[in-house]
């Protein structure tokens, strides 16, 4: 399966994995699975970082690829996607994520519930 995951699972998973269900813990390290790290996601970070809002003391990508998680570019075809879409969120980076995980159709991983309200895939465990 091929699973896009936030930006608050790929930190958790980096971090604190004891956060993660146990469903989405196994997920992630099913090997049979590609998880997916969002361009977005790590621009969500580097932006968060350069405003003084989160330190980041990692290469994200560097350490994407270490954990064994692949990186998935942002497209023009979600990007497209963003006009139309609810704004049942107002976060920009996670509005591009459903709009890629739509335009993907890939499931996005996510604690975040206002994304189910959403017609885009979610990862249930």
């Amino acid at each position: 399966m091929n699973i896009i995951i936030d930006t608050h699972i790929f930190l958790w998973a980096l971090t604190i994995p004891s956060k993660l269900e146990v469903a989405k813990r196994s997920a992630l390290e099913d090997l049979s699975n590609t998880i997916f790290i969002s361009a977005v996601s790590i621009a969500e970070l580097m932006i968060k970082a350069s405003i003084g809002k989160m330190e980041i003391n990692f290469d994200p990508v560097a350490i994407a690829k270490e954990s064994g998680f692949a990186l998935l570019d942002f497209k023009a075809d979600a990007a497209r996607l963003l006009k139309d879409l609810p704004f049942h969120h107002r976060d920009p980076f996670d509005r591009m994520l459903v709009a890629q995980s739509i335009a993907e159709n890939y499931p996005i991983m996510t604690e975040d519930i206002k994304i189910k309200k959403y017609n885009c895939p979610v990862f249930e465990g």
